[in-house]
């Protein structure tokens, strides 16, 4: 059985309201998070680490990628205010710090979110790392301290050759993730995510972009049926269209 729930727009229309909606994880991360998975299936990478930002629903969230085959999490715990105003250049500025701590050398991500649809994040967290990027990836190969990566570009597809450590989003037709089995999920239950604060890294979230209103789109208007072209031609006179 399917539900779906209403989006509502919050009474001080600030943002939509989120209290008691499940929170999933973005698709196009979903697909970054499977690519990871695949390159430590052919022994390419050593440790998968997934991060969210968020309050304490994205753990769940964590625990999807885990039982889909990371290795650990970590959660970066924000709330509140900070959390509503939360947006690409704070989450870069986190992922770059813990891509430094952790030294890894290849950040995977979703090439954006479905709510904000933004597209910034990855590109923001190759500037402030100054690695090379691989944007809308639907191939990601690694050629020994390489990556060449295909990418969906408005003309086609474009193939670059980027340096190790690098940046790389995810498209849609990178690879279709896989369901988590059963007993996958129950191994995630003990798989370990570490609780940090943004101050933790050294991050303050002070956002630079104010929202001044969200408004509820206008109520759709009932269609009307014609029976000829003479009918459609009076009736859009009569509503001002033509």
């Amino acid at each position: 059985m399917n539900t779906h729930k209403l989006i509502r727009v919050k009474p001080d229309k600030t943002g939509v309201v989120t209290d008691g909606v499940k929170h999933s994880m973005n698709p196009f991360c979903e697909i970054a998070v499977e690519e990871a998975v695949r390159l430590k299936e052919k022994k390419i990478v050593s440790e998968i680490i997934v991060v969210s930002c968020g309050p304490q629903q994205c753990q769940e969230t964590i625990r999807t990628a885990l039982a889909m085959g990371a290795d650990r999490g970590i959660h970066v715990d924000v709330s509140g205010k900070d959390y509503e105003s939360l947006g690409p250049f704070q989450v870069s500025k986190i992922l770059a710090a813990l891509a430094k701590k952790e030294n890894v050398n290849l950040v995977l991500l979703g090439k954006q979110a479905i709510d904000d649809d933004c597209n910034q994040t990855g590109q923001m967290t190759a500037a402030v790392l100054d690695w090379p990027q691989g944007t809308f990836a639907s191939e990601v190969k690694v050629e020994g301290e390489k990556l060449k990566v295909v990418r969906e570009i408005d003309g086609g597809l474009e193939t670059i050759s980027i340096k190790l450590p690098a940046v790389v989003t995810a498209d849609l037709r990178l690879n279709e993730p896989r369901y988590a089995t059963l007993p996958n999920i129950m191994k995630a239950k003990k798989k370990k995510i570490e609780t940090v604060k943004p101050e933790d890294l050294g991050i303050t979230l002070t956002s630079r972009v104010q929202i001044l209103s969200v408004e509820e789109p206008p109520q759709r208007q009932a269609g009307l049926k014609v029976e000829t072209t003479e009918d459609l031609v009076t009736k859009l006179k009569e509503v001002g269209r033509i």
